[in-house]
């Protein structure tokens, strides 16, 4: 897999954006999302810091703990990628790093079952390979249209919608520590 983010001495460096460079719908998608999942995360790991979560021992698996280890820091990560000027080496070097934590993330979800089955957010595990594969292929054609756009839908659906589900599904980790 390095090879395919270490070849690019043949390739003439992107220019460096000016300023936001997505479109201001998901300029402002991405800013509300972000801010609203890492704001409720903070709050939620606040509750369980301070105790308020109740007991949270069944969770202390290796698989749930790296996945929320991973996860975490994707949420603002992934927003202040997509925020931030593009074409910079800070943006390729985040942007390879919160794409490793995606790629983590969905492979721990592989290893947590719900009562011994998958669930429907488990969809979003093949998702994220394939968006992650799709994100590579086009900055590496020089696609940046396709290479946003994969990366926009990728933080709004394989985060949002799983995150959302995190808080709202009771006997979740994020929904125990949250309203626990």
């Amino acid at each position: 897999m390095t090879t395919l983010f270490l070849h690019t001495a043949n390739r003439p460096a992107p220019r460096p954006a000016r300023g936001f460079d997505i479109g201001p719908v998901a300029r402002t998608a991405v800013s509300i999302a972000c801010f609203t999942m890492s704001f409720t995360v903070l709050l939620a790991l606040g509750r369980a810091a301070l105790g308020m979560a109740g007991d949270l021992s069944a969770y202390a698996r290796l698989p749930v703990i790296i996945h929320v280890a991973t996860v975490l820091p994707a949420i603002p990560l992934g927003g202040y990628v997509l925020l931030a000027p593009k074409g910079t080496p800070r943006h390729r070097l985040l942007g390879k790093v919160w794409l490793v934590l995606m790629l983590a993330t969905a492979t721990s979800a592989i290893f947590i079952k719900t009562g011994g089955s998958f669930s429907w957010i488990h969809l979003f595990v093949p998702l994220t390979f394939h968006a992650a594969w799709k994100t590579i292929v086009t900055a590496r054609r020089g696609d940046i249209a396709g290479h946003k756009r994969h990366l926009v839908l990728t933080y709004l659906t394989a985060l949002t919608i799983p995150g959302i589900a995190a808080f709202a599904v009771p006997g979740r980790l994020m929904n125990a520590m949250l309203l626990g």
